[in-house]
């Protein structure tokens, strides 16, 4: 059976994994839903300079204390960028690095730098001198694509339990130290997974990284976790067994 480290996106801590981590340990594997500093319960540790480097941090600390090898590094949306650097860090203990609605983005480029210009200027104009990217407002109508497939009772969920994301996760750029690299496999939920077939053959700087990447479609929004939990569960475990 595998190992699985599941770390997922902005504002949302372990507990969004809560289904796919029953799910899976229900197959046999093992499974470490990860909640990084700043966030949920572990909001009080908030602060300017917690960032992308100690999200990473967060990953190598938890591997090393608890032994883990061959593990299958599980990276949703924000997620990917901490999980992109520890696999770097550490492919000797990284069987295979799953980014689900994320990728691995180039070096020197960071979370913030994927918006167009109008964007980080309105997301600066919220956060202010704060250093909390706040959550949105989890509204189908402002987001469908985004927010499909989430019921009320999931809605509901998000509202209540996500909480500002430390910016310098957003801010700070990717790095790698050019570590040997690791198998990648790429969950597609919001775009048909042809398309990022597309760009990758391409080389489009976002989707390049993930050149001979598995490729694997789940048609719902971009938070499958919660809107498809059974199917990402399937999913992970077939990419484990593969």
């Amino acid at each position: 059976m595998a190992t699985f480290v599941l770390v997922p996106g902005f504002w949302l801590g372990g507990w969004a994994w809560r289904e796919v981590t029953a799910d899976l340990r229900g197959r046999g594997h093992d499974v470490y839903a990860v909640t990084l500093t700043g966030v949920a319960d572990r909001a009080h540790l908030a602060g300017p300079e917690v960032g992308l480097e100690t999200h990473t941090t967060d990953l190598t600390a938890l591997i090393e204390a608890e032994d883990l090898r061959d593990v299958v590094l599980v990276g949703h949306s924000g997620g990917g960028m901490p999980v992109t650097q520890a696999a770097d860090r550490m492919p000797d203990r990284i069987a295979r690095v799953v980014y689900v609605e994320s990728g691995p983005l180039p070096d020197g480029v960071s979370q913030f730098d994927t918006n167009p210009p109008e964007e980080q200027e309105r997301l600066r104009a919220r956060i202010g001198d704060g250093h909390l990217l706040p959550p949105p407002a989890w509204e189908p109508a402002e987001d469908p694509q985004n927010l499909a497939g989430l019921d009320d009772g999931a809605l509901a969920l998000l509202r209540r339990r996500s909480t500002g994301h430390p910016l310098g996760a957003a801010t700070e750029p990717v790095r790698r130290t050019g570590g040997r690299p690791v198998p990648t496999a790429l969950v597609a939920c919001t775009f048909p997974v042809e398309v990022a077939a597309a760009m990758i053959a391409e080389g489009h700087p976002f989707f390049a990284g993930l050149a001979g990447a598995e490729l694997h479609g789940l048609p719902t929004g971009h938070w499958p976790m919660l809107s498809e939990p059974k199917a990402l569960a399937d999913l992970l475990d077939t990419i484990a067994r593969g």
